[in-house]
């Protein structure tokens, strides 16, 4: 059994994923109807109502209705929970047809904004996915799809993991910026928009920090757009827009 002191010694060695530990089956004693699915599908419920650093899996035996000895006969650590939970959600991403190579642009977008859902719903995700292997099923197929697409660029094999690197960090840093703040709306009870209208109208006042932060709010109203959402979708398409741009000219270079 994989302890939470042995991932901690070997996190590179320790996943959920390896030595069949995602496939236990249930005992004859254990609690009418449940399974490791619908573990799962708590967790992630929970991640997204309380956060991560509530988690606890004596809160998800409670939700459950069951014994934390229970849950823990489906898995050995709560990290092994949290990482079937990540892949659960990454199955939420949709994976594009990808027989027609000349179409990369298209499927590009497609995983590039699938990816940033996932970040926008899920705000405990962008924190996880540094944490684990990242080798569940979905995972895989999301890497090996994206992976595809960049090959379908045109650019250099020496180049494609680059091309990666640009798109996926700028979608997870986009993502997580974007599911950290509407997160913190929600939780003080106000819409997007309410929050930035209050949190500029805070900054203004503040002498060193005006002239700033006026020249910010200037370019962002050139680009049109009236709500937070409204902007941010702007400002996602464009950056995509630019990094697809300069994966272009580096292959005709």
């Amino acid at each position: 059994m994989a302890t939470a002191a042995d991932r901690a010694k070997g996190p590179a060695r320790t996943s959920v994923w390896l030595g069949g530990k995602a496939a236990r089956t249930p005992r004859a004693d254990q609690p009418a109807g449940l399974s490791l699915e619908k573990i799962t599908a708590a967790t992630v419920r929970l991640l997204d109502s309380e956060g991560l650093s509530k988690f606890s899996m004596r809160r998800l035996a409670s939700e459950l209705g069951v014994t934390a000895m229970s849950v823990y006969w489906y898995v050995d650590t709560k990290d092994d929970l949290l990482e079937l939970a990540l892949d659960a959600v990454l199955g939420e991403l949709s994976i594009p047809d990808l027989d027609d190579s000349g179409q990369w642009r298209g499927q590009l977008r497609q995983l590039a904004s699938g990816y940033r859902a996932v970040l926008v719903q899920h705000p405990w995700v962008s924190r996880l996915i540094g944490e684990f292997l990242n080798i569940g099923p979905h995972a895989v197929a999301f890497s090996a799809a994206a992976q595809r697409v960049m090959r379908s660029t045109g650019l250099p094999l020496h180049g494609q993991a680059g091309g990666l690197s640009a798109v996926y960090q700028f979608v997870y840093g986009f993502g997580t910026v974007e599911g950290h703040f509407r997160d913190r709306c929600e939780r003080a009870g106000m819409s997007q928009d309410a929050y930035f209208r209050q949190a500029m109208g805070t900054i203004s006042e503040q002498p060193r920090l005006r002239e700033t932060f006026e020249e910010a709010q200037n370019v962002r109203e050139a680009g049109g757009g009236d709500t937070v959402e409204e902007m941010r979708e702007r400002d996602f398409g464009f950056a995509l827009d630019l990094l697809i741009a300069g994966i272009e000219a580096k292959r005709a270079g």
